[in-house]
């Protein structure tokens, strides 16, 4: 197994592309067969997700390339709706063609979704928003089979602002017969890119990035060329590595609108921030000061994915902080880890209670999920002495080449290949 080795010590320094978003991309490129045609979606990030995705719309029908940082999608030859569990297995992110194949066959077949293992994520919400528009939906163990003759608009309130079920219920909308209307959808910014997306293929939706999301269906889609946002986690994680290794970068092509929550919490920890349009500069010239409280919430409030990351830095921090998680209740497995280095982190149900230390030491460590990967990416790189970080397929979910991207600021990283036996 391919594993990172990191020599801590050295502050970050220089500028960075931040590239697109990996959780607008993907039902992006799932949204993309509800029309006949071929697409360019650009600025998509080369992640092991990506290619995921990329798979399951070839074994939909579709031919599908990742060129460069764009993705060419020709959907003509859609004709089959069951998706294999092998590829559901590799990412949660598939359950975004039930809309998609709902409109365009009237019918899909999948499994329950993996993906990281940060706790229970149910798909309830998904499935009650689909029945609400009059899809018919049997479960037999892990397999859904869903099918609609045709879908309906309706009224559909959401017990909880789930993002996934509110973009599958806005595909699945976007070509029902009348209007839809989603009362406590999720708020976070890769929903608007999605909107933006149909309504650029013709559909007809306004309203996200509030509470409530209004679609008018609409009869037929068209192929569009569509460019992604950038990662706003991807951006978060850099920023708080600048301020952990102390150092001074600067972010290009980022939208800090998106990251206003991270941008508030680390000024709290007196880091500099300056903003210039989508340039953003983050400087840390001193240690981190401890911030009281961190309360982890749906946007616009601080996101759990960035959560394992800012604790990095509250454990370098002078004092003690706390940090409550409120999304996912498995989402602290970073945190045996983080220890190994030295860091003062108690646990207490979903709140960590850490006492800031002077420094955090090099250790062999395993990136339990895709978020926590990047967590001890960041605390390898403030550490003294040398670091290891195994299972790195996690971090390569949601990273391109995160190695590459830390080399390019003077971090010293690389990764290591096994040599095969005989």
């Amino acid at each position: 197994m391919e594993k990172l080795v990191i020599e801590g010590g050295k502050p970050l320094s220089g500028a960075i592309r931040i590239h697109g978003a990996k959780n607008a991309a993907l039902p992006i490129l799932a949204a993309s067969i509800m029309a006949e045609g071929t697409f360019t979606i650009e600025n998509v990030p080369n992640l092991s997700d990506i290619h995921v995705m990329l798979g399951i719309l070839r074994a939909l029908g579709c031919r599908a390339e990742l060129v460069g940082d764009n993705v060419i999608v020709s959907t003509n030859a859609v004709h089959q709706f069951h998706i294999p569990e092998s590829l559901m297995n590799q990412m949660r992110s598939s359950i975004f063609l039930m809309g998609p194949l709902l409109s365009r066959l009237g019918r899909v077949e999948l499994y329950q979704p993996g993906g990281c293992a940060i706790g229970e994520r149910k798909i309830d919400l998904h499935l009650q928003g689909l029945a609400a528009l009059g899809a018919h939906i049997e479960e037999n163990g892990s397999q859904i089979v869903c099918t609609a003759n045709e879908l309906q608009g309706a009224e559909i309130v959401l017990d909880y602002p789930s993002v996934g079920a509110t973009e599958n219920i806005m595909m699945a909308a976007a070509m029902a017969r009348g209007m839809t209307t989603i009362t406590n959808a999720a708020r976070e910014p890769e929903i608007q890119d999605l909107q933006n997306f149909l309504n650029a293929m013709g559909a007809r939706i306004i309203g996200a990035g509030t509470d409530t999301i209004t679609i008018e269906g609409v009869s037929e889609l068209t192929p569009c060329t569509y460019r992604i946002i950038p990662d706003r986690i991807v951006a978060g994680t850099l920023m708080i590595a600048a301020a952990a290794t102390r150092g001074n970068v600067t972010l290009e092509k980022v939208c800090p609108a998106h990251l206003t929550s991270a941008i508030h919490v680390l000024k709290r920890a007196g880091v500099q921030i300056a903003i210039n349009g989508d340039i953003m500069n983050v400087c840390a010239l001193g240690r981190p000061k401890s911030v009281e409280r961190i309360v982890t919430s749906p946007y616009p409030s601080f996101p759990t994915d960035l959560q394992s990351q800012i604790m990095v830095l509250l454990s370098l921090a002078d004092g003690v902080s706390i940090v409550k998680e409120t999304v996912f209740e498995g989402r602290f497995k970073h945190v045996d880890e983080l220890s190994r280095m030295g860091a003062d982190i108690r646990v207490d149900l979903n709140s960590a209670y850490i006492r800031g230390v002077p420094r955090l030491y090099g250790a062999t460590v395993e990136a339990t999920d895709l978020r926590a990967g990047a967590a001890l990416v960041i605390a390898g790189l403030a550490a003294q002495g040398s670091t290891v970080i195994e299972q790195i397929h996690h971090i390569d979910r949601g990273y391109d080449r995160i190695e590459l991207m830390l080399a390019s600021l003077g971090a010293g990283i690389h990764r290591t290949t096994p040599v095969p036996t005989e």
